[in-house]
């Protein structure tokens, strides 16, 4: 048994959804011809209560086109000190749109109303002028965390308030909005379609607050790959203009829209399973004797460190003589995320592999 835990990018499409993209009615995307891409588009943004969305190859790739279409060469976006959009697109801001970075240290990656209004450059001549804010729900290198729905109010209200932008980087939002939605919910509701309509109306919710939203099918959605962008009708008719410029224009793109669709319809609130996995292992890594600490776990992703008497390259090879796969994430930190492939008995043995080191 192969515990792979690098990432909830390493799924593998389940039957189901495998049948779903085989059964895709598809077209061509570039002439607006691609049933199943219009269908996962229009399905989306129904769901976040915006006019449009795009389909797109990655999660980079939205984020990027969000910078783009929302700021001039020249300007300057806020986000966390954590931020991917900073951290792990290549220096995509600086490089796709001219634009820089000003960063802001948040509370573990959320970023709050106060610092945004103490960040906005003055109008003058000589500074950047401040166009855009970005957020991540829920922050990678924040361990999972995220924002509550008043959290994202409140810094919808100052963006509009000081007519900057304002962009979702939702690489996890789903996992973030099981976890809004609260347990007490799901304890009293095990109904199904009641639970969707929660889910539905925590999405609106969500949706209202921001400008761009860009949602990712392949993280603990379990698609193969691809990222929705959100907006209203004049934002994605230049998105897609961008798109096509960064190269992102795709033909047959049903095949893997359909596996989207089939992601939103059938696995949405089964991450409330990873998150909970998530959690059982964090109460086992925080009693081994060679864990300095653990970052709080509160969707599927844990982040600990290791004592200064073990190197992460040696711990990691360690787990991977046990068929345990693991990232290291900077000096002495290593990470694990759950996802729909991550079993009980998984968690089991990777309890026993831990305790007999």
């Amino acid at each position: 048994m192969i515990v792979d835990l690098r990432s909830d990018t390493v799924t593998k499409p389940s039957k189901g959804m495998l049948e779903a993209m085989f059964s895709a009615e598809v077209g061509d995307d570039v002439f607006g011809e691609e049933p199943t891409v219009n269908a996962l588009e229009e399905k989306t943004a129904m769901l976040f209560g915006k006019e449009a969305a795009l389909f797109c190859p990655s999660g980079t790739m939205t984020n990027q086109i969000a910078i783009k279409v929302h700021t001039l060469p020249g300007d300057e976006v806020l986000c966390d000190v954590t931020a991917h959009i900073y951290n792990y697109e290549g220096g995509g801001i600086s490089f796709n749109s001219g634009a820089q970075a000003k960063l802001l240290h948040g509370e573990r990656g959320r970023i709050s109303m106060q610092q945004v209004e103490e960040n906005i450059n003055p109008n003058f001549d000589w500074l950047t002028r401040t166009s855009l804010v970005c957020i991540e729900n829920t922050g990678n290198r924040a361990g999972g965390s995220y924002y509550s729905i008043a959290q994202m109010k409140e810094l919808a209200a100052v963006c509009r308030k000081n007519n900057l932008k304002f962009h979702l980087d939702g690489a996890r939002i789903f996992n973030a909005i099981v976890e809004i939605s609260s347990p007490e919910f799901f304890a009293a509701h095990s109904d199904k379609i009641e639970a969707e309509n929660h889910i539905k109306k925590t999405t609106l919710e969500i949706g209202s607050c921001f400008d761009s939203i860009s949602v990712c099918l392949s993280k603990g959605l379990g698609a193969p790959i691809g990222s929705v962008l959100l907006g209203d009708k004049e934002f994605i008719r230049k998105a897609r203009r961008v798109r096509k410029v960064f190269g992102g224009g795709m033909r047959q793109a049903g095949y893997l829209a359909a596996a989207g669709i089939y992601a939103l319809d059938n696995n949405i609130l089964r991450l409330k399973d990873d998150n909970n996995r998530a959690k059982q292992l964090s109460t086992i890594i925080k009693e081994l004797s060679y864990v300095d600490n653990l970052l709080p776990v509160d969707t599927n992703i844990i982040i600990f460190n290791l004592n200064e008497k073990i190197k992460p390259e040696n711990f990691i090879e360690k787990l991977a003589l046990e068929n345990i796969k693991a990232s290291g994430f900077g000096k002495q930190s290593v990470r694990f995320v759950t996802h729909l492939d991550f079993t009980d008995e998984m968690l089991d043995k990777i309890s026993k592999v831990f305790k007999s080191f």
